[in-house]
């Protein structure tokens, strides 16, 4: 239990600074304050929900598309939370493609890097990642 909400809390971290680069880089992309903790929950459920979804679809129906799944449940998210909030707001299809590669691959980097920190500083504070002093 301690993993997954670990985990969750990786993921949304992660997607936050996926939506936080990307908005910064991009003109044409925009969010409030007021609604972006609204827009990060939105788009990590959406993200949750069609991974699964589209990675199923892929490996059954072609295998060369099973490494896009991310990039087009990425845009799939983008597009839900668009939809559903009015706190972000991407106008133009090239900014559209643009939001989808840069919140993917920030929130990439950011997962890979989020452990990675997170074991780090549990460690230095002579804990185990589980939390539990080292013995």
């Amino acid at each position: 239990m301690v993993r997954l909400l670990v985990s969750l809390a990786i993921t949304l971290a992660a997607n936050a600074v996926g939506l936080v680069v990307a908005v910064a880089v991009l003109d044409d992309m925009t969010t409030d304050p007021a609604s972006f903790v609204v827009a990060v929950g939105i788009f990590t459920v959406v993200a949750f929900v069609t991974q699964p979804l589209m990675t199923s679809l892929a490996i059954k129906h072609v295998n060369a598309l099973a490494g896009a799944t991310a990039l087009i449940t990425t845009f799939v998210s983008l597009v839900v939370t668009t939809l559903v909030t009015d706190g972000l707001s991407i106008s133009g299809s090239t900014t559209w493609i643009a939001a989808t590669v840069i919140v993917w691959l920030a929130a990439l980097v950011a997962a890979l890097l989020l452990p990675v920190i997170f074991v780090k500083n549990r460690v230095g504070n002579g804990e185990s990642a589980t939390g539990r002093p080292w013995r």
